[in-house]
């Protein structure tokens, strides 16, 4: 399964290689020259404040506020820098969240907690996907191919949620155990540790509205600041777009990014839908390639910040579940 991953890893660089060769390559980087200091300004904003937003909803995905939040957002940067440069389909950086916060919260709470975050933060895409679709509709892209794409790409999207939340209801870590020992792999803890996780989630599903609404709140709010990335990357570049023109082709992407998460960062693929959406919006195609790369050198220097923050932090000693449920958790 490994070298399937890496496959697709290469056949995004070879795409985003074939994208920048056969759209004027001079016109695309001498556009990104034209960024200078303000490549600087995209760095720092709003990437960090979408990074407070979205772990507001990853805290508010917990039973209840026992991690630091300051701990929470370090957290997350690292393991968010493990999802977007390793082969392992958007999970890796998952289990390095579980694995930092080991020495703060059990498995049985930080675990329910990566999984319900994992659930709102896709909900709170496909809200933001279901509003580019209507800002799509009552514009120039009314009836056009990329609107139809959108749509599709929100069906795909509600089908996979709902698969996902179905499977939490059903206890999905006790069955993928029971599952995994049918092969012959042997499981840790003989299903308890499995079990109480999916006692995590049950109990907050059913007993935690408010803190999911919350998560999903936050999450969403993440993602209509990307489209303020957008529109500034593209001003930056020198295009003229409105605000809705950005968050059409944040909305857009951003569901691309849904369908295509077995490739390390959407690589090539989510390129491409932005040259596809500046065509179907009369830009150029350059113009799209140009908007990539220059997220993705933001998206880099984060990776790097997440990648020192995951060489310094050291998780302290395990916390059992004795203690967690001692003091008061599920």
């Amino acid at each position: 399964m490994r070298w399937m991953k890496l496959l697709l890893l290469l056949v995004g660089l070879g795409l985003l290689a074939a994208l920048v060769l056969t759209n004027q390559p001079a016109e695309i980087f001498a556009s990104m020259a034209r960024l200078s200091w303000r490549l600087g300004i995209l760095v720092c904003f709003p990437a960090p404040l979408v990074m407070i937003f979205d772990t507001l909803g990853w805290r508010f995905a917990f039973l209840r506020d026992s991690v630091p939040f300051r701990t929470l957002v370090w957290v997350r940067l690292a393991g968010e820098a493990f999802n977007l440069v390793t082969p392992t389909a958007a999970l890796g950086g998952e289990a390095i969240k579980a694995w930092l916060l080991r020495g703060t919260v059990s498995l049985d709470e930080s675990i329910p907690s990566i999984v319900v975050a994992k659930t709102t933060i896709m909900i709170g895409q496909g809200l933001f996907l279901l509003l580019g679709i209507g800002v799509a509709w009552h514009s120039v892209l009314a009836g056009s191919p990329l609107l139809w794409a959108m749509l599709g790409l929100f069906v795909v999207e509600v089908l996979g949620l709902s698969g996902f939340v179905v499977a939490q209801t059903r206890g999905m870590f006790e069955l993928g155990r029971q599952l995994l020992e049918r092969f012959g792999v042997s499981s840790f803890g003989r299903g308890h540790t499995t079990r109480r996780v999916d006692h995590g989630l049950a109990s907050f599903y059913r007993h935690e509205p408010r803190r999911l609404m919350l998560s999903i709140m936050f999450h969403f709010v993440a993602w209509v600041l990307g489209t303020l990335e957008a529109y500034l990357i593209l001003r930056f570049l020198g295009i003229e777009a409105s605000l809705p023109v950005a968050l059409v082709i944040e909305a857009f992407g951003t569901g691309v990014r849904f369908v295509t998460f077995v490739i390390p960062g959407s690589l090539g693929v989510l390129e491409g839908s932005y040259v596809a959406t500046f065509v179907a919006l009369g830009l150029s195609p350059a113009a799209g390639v140009s908007f990539g790369l220059t997220r993705r050198v933001r998206e880099l220097v984060w990776v790097a910040v997440g990648l020192v923050v995951f060489a310094v932090m050291r998780p302290a000693p395990r916390v059992p579940a004795e203690i967690t449920r001692a003091s008061g958790g599920d």
